[in-house]
C-alpha cells in the first residue's frame, strides 16, 4: 500500500513538474533581442520590440547583455536578435559566428577616434594625437591632481575600449595619460563637467553621437588608416593581446548593423524580412541618444512612442522595404 501511494505521490510530482514545464514553454517569449549598455542599442531595441508586437503580434523579450554573449547566444538559439553590431570593433566575432549570424545588409555609415573641445584647443593646443605625446600640454587634463592628465576610452565592456587602449600604447601617450574606463553615462558627463567649467578635456568618441549636438567638439588629428599598420588582438581571444596587438593609425570607417541568427529565416522568415528592411539615419541615431542622454526618457518609451509617430514606415520594413 505504501508503495502504491509512494509510487501515486511519485506520478502526481512528475504530472506537476510537466505542466510547470509546459507553462513555462507557453510563456516563453517568440523572440529575444539583446540589448546593449549603449543609448542608440537600448532604443532600437526596443524599437524592434514594439514594432514586431504591433505589427505581426510577437511576444519579444528584450535582454540586457554584453556583445560577446549575445553572439554566443545569437549561435546557441537563446538570442534572435543583436540591434546594433560596431565593424570594425567586432569582425573577429562576426567571423567567427559567420556560419550561424547573419549581418543585415543595410547599415549606419559611422566614425570613430579621439576628440576633444574647441576651448581645449584653444587652452592648450592639443589638436593632433601627437600632442598627447607632450607631457606639458596633457597636464592641463589632470583633474585628480596627481600630475598625470586623464582621458575616457570608453566603458569596460566594450571591444572599442581595448581597441583605445591598444591605439594608446601604440602611439606612446598611454605614458603619460591615464586610461580612465567606466559607462558611457559618467564618461559624458565628464565632458558636459569640462565645459561647464571652462576645463580642458580629451576622451574617446563616436559618431553619430549626442556629443556633437551639445558642444563644439574636435576630432584630434591622425594619421590615415593603414590595414598594414592595424594589427588588433581583443582579449577574448589572447590573453596576451595588449602586448601582441599594434595600432598606431586612425579607425578604418565604421559602420554598424542588426545582426540576427540565420536559423531565424527558417523559423520567422518575415522577422528577418523586417530587419533587413531597418533603414535608421544618423541623425535618427543621434536623437536616439539624445533623447536617452538629455531628456532622460526611457528607452522603452522613447521606443513606443517613436513606432506609434512612424506607422507607414514601419509598414514598409514589415512589406520589405525601407524609406
Amino acid at each position: 500500500m505504501r508503495m502504491r501511494m509512494a509510487r501515486l505521490g511519485q506520478t502526481a510530482a512528475l504530472t506537476l513538474l510537466l505542466a510547470m514545464a509546459q507553462s513555462g514553454l507557453a510563456a516563453a517569449a517568440d523572440l529575444v533581442v539583446a540589448m546593449p549598455n549603449w543609448p542608440s542599442g537600448q532604443v532600437t531595441a526596443n524599437i524592434i520590440k514594439s514594432a514586431l508586437k504591433k505589427e505581426l503580434s510577437l511576444d519579444v523579450e528584450v535582454r540586457e547583455m554584453g556583445t560577446m554573449i549575445a553572439f554566443a547566444g545569437l549561435a546557441s538559439g537563446e538570442v534572435d536578435v543583436h540591434p546594433e553590431v560596431w565593424l570594425p570593433n567586432l569582425n573577429s566575432l562576426v567571423t567567427k559566428y559567420a556560419d550561424k549570424v547573419q549581418l543585415a545588409d543595410t547599415g549606419v555609415d559611422a566614425w570613430q577616434g579621439i576628440c576633444t573641445t574647441k576651448q581645449t584647443v584653444e587652452k592648450t593646443g592639443i589638436h593632433s594625437v601627437t600632442d598627447l605625446l607632450d607631457a606639458k600640454k596633457t597636464a592641463a587634463l589632470d583633474t585628480d591632481g596627481d600630475g598625470k592628465g586623464e582621458m575616457w576610452v570608453g566603458a569596460e565592456t566594450w571591444s572599442s575600449t581595448a581597441i583605445e587602449q591598444i591605439r594608446a600604447k601604440s602611439y606612446g601617450y598611454d605614458k603619460d595619460l591615464q586610461l580612465l574606463q567606466m559607462p558611457e553615462d559618467m564618461g559624458m558627463a565628464s565632458v558636459d563637467a569640462a565645459e561647464a567649467a571652462d576645463k580642458p578635456v580629451v576622451f574617446a568618441c563616436y559618431s553619430p553621437h549626442v556629443v556633437f549636438k551639445l558642444h563644439d567638439i574636435v576630432k584630434l588629428d591622425e594619421p590615415a588608416f593603414d590595414p598594414a599598420k592595424w594589427h588588433v588582438v581583443l582579449p577574448a581571444d589572447d590573453p596576451d593581446w595588449l602586448a601582441k596587438s599594434n595600432a598606431p593609425v586612425a579607425w578604418d570607417k565604421a559602420h554598424f548593423h542588426i545582426a540576427y541568427a540565420k536559423a531565424l529565416a527558417t523559423r520567422k522568415p518575415e522577422v528577418t524580412k523586417f530587419l533587413e528592411s531597418i533603414d535608421f539615419t544618423p541623425e535618427e541615431i543621434t536623437d536616439m541618444s539624445y533623447a536617452v542622454e538629455v531628456d532622460r526618457q526611457t528607452p522603452e518609451d522613447y521606443a513606443e512612442a517613436w513606432v506609434e509617430k512612424n506607422p507607414d514606415r514601419i509598414a514598409k520594413w514589415v512589406k520589405g522595404g525601407g524609406q
